[in-house]
């Protein structure tokens, strides 16, 4: 009998998994797999359960948010052998998940997680950490980790709305040297991504098309200071309506990119904070990690 190690953050969205437990495991036990359940008790918990098992497994499901699928893959690609995960999206957002199409019912997600297909997928590496689908700085960069869970599980997307809009006329601005492809730009940024997702934050139009999960290149957006009031509503104006400005935005694709900058700025990956930096290096590992994904998508 194949073997599946079932974690799975409690606290994740509003508490959604709970009362469906029961038939997730039963799903995952239908499709063949003896299960072993682990629920997170803290903070990173996940990423060291992936990280150390001494166990034989034939693939990890995990479900939470998207920094419970984070800490599952950082501690995956820690593993000399790595595993297929699947996963059963429970949080807020989940903006990969709705990338790659995984179900939003969470029955169905699961049956995915357990018998859908194996997909080699694209994976950051960030200095010395792990990404799975976003590395950013900037402008409203710290609500998902700043944000209270309980807020988060009330008001869901509101919750980061009213919590980025209450800082809107106090935005930082960071002096960088950007290094990709034999280019360098230097600019005053409010914000920069490197992505491998179609949507961020539950928005699909801020990152460009034909966005290839699997292809070594992540797709950069960095959005420039505005001067004045009317460059930042005319960089809204892009960012809603997906025609990006080259004016105020540069957008571009990229299998590694370096940042530079005379100050220490704060990072996140996947929603949780990556840290401060001074000095970045991001490289895309391409196909490093199998992803269950529905049979019939990418």
């Amino acid at each position: 009998m194949k073997k599946a190690l079932f974690i799975y953050n409690p606290n994740a969205g509003k508490g959604l998994l709970k009362p469906k437990l029961s038939d997730i495991i039963d799903i995952i036990v239908k499709a063949g797999y003896e299960v072993v359940v682990y629920p997170t008790q803290k903070y990173k918990d996940a990423y060291y359960k992936v990280k150390t098992f001494t166990e034989e497994y034939d693939r990890v499901i995990c479900s939470g948010g998207d920094g419970t699928l984070d800490e599952v893959v950082t501690g995956m690609m820690k593993r000399e052998k790595k595993i297929p995960v699947g996963y059963i999206p429970t949080g807020t957002t989940n903006d990969f998940a709705s990338s790659l199409h995984i179900p939003k019912n969470l029955l169905q997600a699961a049956s995915t997680a357990a018998e859908g297909r194996e997909f080699p997928c694209d994976i950051g590496r960030f200095n010395g950490d792990v990404f799975v689908y976003i590395a950013a700085f900037g402008l409203f960069t710290d609500v998902s980790y700043e944000t209270k869970q309980e807020m988060k599980n009330v008001l869901g997307h509101l919750a980061y709305v009213l919590e980025g809009a209450t800082r809107i006329f106090d935005i930082p601005s960071y002096k960088l040297k950007v290094t990709h492809d034999g280019e360098t730009i230097e600019d005053e940024f409010i914000y920069g991504m490197v992505t491998n997702s179609k949507s961020v934050g539950g928005f699909r139009n801020m990152i460009g098309k034909n966005v290839v999960f699997d292809d070594g290149e992540f797709e950069v957006t960095l959005i420039r200071t505005p001067k004045n009031p009317i460059a930042l509503q005319e960089i809204v104006g892009a960012l809603l309506s997906s025609q990006i400005n080259t004016k105020h935005i540069y957008s571009f694709k990229t299998g590694e990119i370096h940042f530079e900058s005379v100050e220490e700025i704060p990072w996140t990956l996947d929603g949780e904070f990556g840290g401060e930096h001074d000095s970045v290096c991001i490289k895309n590992a391409k196909q490093a990690l199998k992803i269950v994904v529905p049979e019939e998508e990418q």
